[in-house]
Order: structure tokens, then C-alpha cells, then sequence
């Protein structure tokens, strides 16, 4: 599990374009390289990943549009994973 902060507030990284492909039918990390082609989960949490809106803000928001609970774990280690890859950031908090 991640030891990320609930408080953060994820960004998409410089360099990377998020977008939704039709052609795909997925959401796509755009960078000058190539593409990241990703899956559901994915798309749902990196859309929300405006600077804006907390960690916290974003699993609150997951868990209220599909009627679930305990994403938290989950979503922080997506979180964590997309940040060493750079496709997200944000400051320390």
C-alpha cells in the first residue's frame, strides 16, 4: 500500500495530454513518445487528477459515482504508480 498523503492533489504531468480516444474506446496518456493506452480504472481516477481536487476528494468522488466503498488502497497505489512513471505529480504536502 501507498503512503501517499490524502491530501495531495495530483496533476497530470508536463508532457503527458490526457484524452479520451474514441477510435480506442479508452481513455489515452498522450506524451511526445507514444501513447498509454488505459483501462477503465485508470481513466477514472487520472480525469479527475486536475490539481484541484484532493487525493481524498478523488477516492470520495469514485466511491460515490459506482456505490462502493474501501477504494482508497487501490487508488493510492495507482496514484503512487502514475507518479514514478511521471504521468502524474503534485507537491509535498
Amino acid at each position: 500500500m501507498s503512503d501517499l498523503r490524502s491530501e495531495i492533489q495530483p496533476r497530470i504531468g508536463p508532457g503527458f495530454r490526457l484524452q479520451w480516444e474514441p477510435a480506442q474506446d479508452c481513455h489515452v496518456l498522450l506524451y511526445p513518445e507514444g501513447m498509454v493506452r488505459l483501462n477503465g480504472s485508470a481513466g477514472e481516477i487520472m480525469k479527475r487528477c486536475d490539481g484541484q481536487r484532493s487525493l481524498a476528494a478523488i477516492v470520495a468522488e469514485l466511491e460515490e459515482v459506482f456505490a462502493t466503498e474501501g477504494l482508497a488502497p487501490q487508488v493510492q497505489e495507482f496514484v503512487a504508480i502514475a507518479g514514478r512513471q511521471h504521468w502524474l505529480r503534485w507537491d509535498a504536502a
